[in-house]
Order: structure tokens, then C-alpha cells, then sequence
């Protein structure tokens, strides 16, 4: 299976790096790379940094640095700390793994060259791939489908966790999340709802540390930091893996109930940000939805399976 990869590293972002390079069944063709849980500097250094520890070839691609709503918002040091994985020490990177040019004409090009083969996989804003279809916008026909970590729907009374209303990849670019929502690739949503139920608690992290070896290890470090923003924020002795989640509903689709339906993003005012899906089975529908294709959102996972499948797979 081709994937691009979209992300803005971010500790739950190295998780599912790990994740996918430990996956055979999976052909990573490119790492592109998102400002969000830290500037796109930093972001794009922790990819090249993930890409040599975790020994993975694809190259990675620098991506945008500005959202499309033309909104500076503060990084999230408490969450993900001031270099984005933690406060960890970062050795000089190898850049030699950076391709030149930019994310989205890199998801032009991929699609373009493996029509209805490729799978991108989205963690963090949705940036890259809304510039991809203003330049282009028939390759949304191209894409095999395009899987995101983002979004909340209030499922088991999940809201957002930037606002009350809205979730923080939407938040941080909400013009780029409508417009992506609008156009006629399949897209996955895997929001709060679910990633909420993937917790990796403290003796989950120190399992990962002893079997997985010294990657293992590392995330068990990242996570420190990220442990102490959960703990004082949902008062759990762990940490939620937002974003391996993703990658776990392009392996195993059928551990995940879904929901259709046309989604619209709010993108001004106090629930800018919010993500709102109008059922398939709504009698007579509503015309601000009406000419959209209809989406999955994800509303329930085995989370016991994912989590095992997970913790099995990276300490192979």
C-alpha cells in the first residue's frame, strides 16, 4: 500500500512514524512536513531526525509554514514541549534525506504518477493537501483515499481540545479542512471520538521501553513531558496516541464503526474550527451540506485490538 505521509511532529507523530516503519505492507513514498506542534523549521528537522532513527528511506518534504486562514497561532510547548518531541536532545540531522521542493507539488506529483493507488495519511493541519488542490484540483480523482487525525463530532461526549467546540489540527487551519472535506477524494476522519480510547498509560510506555528497545525508549522519554500536559489537563497516568490511530484504520478498517455524511467546517467566529457532518440517512438534508460528497467519520474503535496490534508491531 503507497502512503504519503502528512505531519507535524509532534510526539503522537513519532509514534505512528515508528509505526509505519516497522509495517512491510506498507510503501512509504514521502514524509511531508506541516507547521503546527512546532514552526515548520522545527518540524521538518524532527521528520529528518525520525527518519534516521527510525531507519526509514523516504525522503522528506518541507511543506507550508502559514495556514491558509492567515492565523499565527502560539505552538503548543505544554503539550509537545519547545522542540516538539518533548525537550528531548536532538543530534544534528542528516539532511541529505530532504527532497527539494515543496508537499504539495511532491502530493501532485505522487498522485499523479500512481493514480488510485496512493493513501495519505494526515496528522497534523491540512494545509498541504488544500494547496495541493487549488493547484490541481483533479487529483482529488487520483487519491485511493485520504485518512486524517483530526476533528471531534461529540461521540461519547468528545468535543474539541483547543476550544470547547473545535479540535487542534482543524483549529490551526480551519479554510484548509473545509475545502479538503469539499473535494471528491474519500476522506477518513479519525477524530477525538476515537483517538480518545487509545491511551498508552505508564505501564504501557515502560512496555514499549523494554521490548522495543532503544525506540522504545525514546518515546518513552518524548512522553514524559506529554504524560505531565495529560495528567494535569485529563488527569490520566498516560498519554492519548492521537495520530498511530490513523495509521492503525488504513491497516485494519473493520476494528473502526463509521458514519456518512458531507462535513463542513466552521471557519470564523467563537466555534471556528468545529467540525459538523450532516448524516447520509438526514430526511430531506440541508442545502449548506447538500452539495458536498459524503465522508466517514470514525464514531467507535476496538481499542483493545489497536492498542495490542500497536505494541506488537513496533517491538517485531
Amino acid at each position: 500500500m503507497k502512503v504519503i505521509f502528512d505531519t507535524d511532529p509532534g510526539i503522537d507523530d513519532a509514534m505512528a512514524l515508528l509505526y509505519l516503519s516497522k509495517l512491510p505492507e506498507i510503501d512509504l513514498l514521502g514524509i511531508t512536513t506541516v507547521v503546527g506542534n512546532a514552526n515548520i523549521e522545527t518540524t521538518t528537522r524532527n521528520a529528518l531526525f525520525l527518519r534516521q532513527q527510525f531507519g526509514l528511506t523516504a525522503p522528506v518534504i518541507r511543506g507550508a509554514g502559514e495556514t491558509l486562514d492567515g492565523v499565527v497561532k502560539p505552538e503548543p510547548v505544554a503539550v509537545h514541549g519547545d522542540n516538539g518531541l518533548g525537550n528531548i536532545d536532538i543530534p544534528a540531522v542528516d539532511e541529505s534525506g530532504l527532497l527539494a521542493g515543496t508537499a504539495s507539488q511532491f502530493i501532485i506529483d505522487t498522485l499523479r504518477a500512481n493514480p488510485g493507488e496512493v493513501t495519505i495519511i494526515a496528522v497534523g493541519r491540512m494545509t498541504n493537501l488544500a494547496l495541493a488542490l487549488r493547484q490541481d484540483p483533479e487529483i482529488a480523482k487520483l487519491a485511493r483515499q485520504v485518512v486524517i487525525m483530526g476533528g471531534a463530532f461529540g461521540y461519547q461526549g468528545r468535543s474539541g481540545n483547543i476550544t470547547p467546540a473545535s479540535e487542534a489540527n482543524i483549529h490551526g487551519d480551519p479554510v484548509a479542512a473545509d475545502e479538503i472535506f469539499a473535494a471528491a477524494w474519500p476522506v477518513v476522519v479519525v477524530g477525538l471520538d476515537v483517538t480518545h480510547d487509545i491511551i498508552l498509560d505508564t505501564d504501557y510506555l515502560a512496555a514499549l521501553a523494554a521490548e522495543v528497545g532503544e525506540n522504545g525508549e525514546l518515546l518513552r522519554q518524548m512522553s514524559d513531558h506529554y504524560a505531565e500536559f495529560y495528567n494535569n489537563v485529563m488527569g490520566i497516568a498516560g498519554v492519548v496516541g492521537h495520530d498511530l490511530l490513523a495509521v492503525t484504520y488504513v491497516l485494519k478498517p473493520e476494528w473502526f464503526e463509521t458514519r456518512d455524511g458531507p462535513i463542513r467546517v466552521v471557519c470564523d467566529g467563537i466555534a471556528v474550527g468545529q467540525t459538523i457532518q450532516m448524516p447520509a440517512s438526514r430526511v430531506g438534508g440541508h442545502p449548506d451540506w447538500a452539495e458536498r460528497p459524503a465522508q466517514k467519520i470514525c464514531i467507535g474503535v476496538n481499542s483493545t485490538a489497536a492498542l495490542d496490534h500497536y505494541r506488537q508491531t513496533v517491538a517485531a
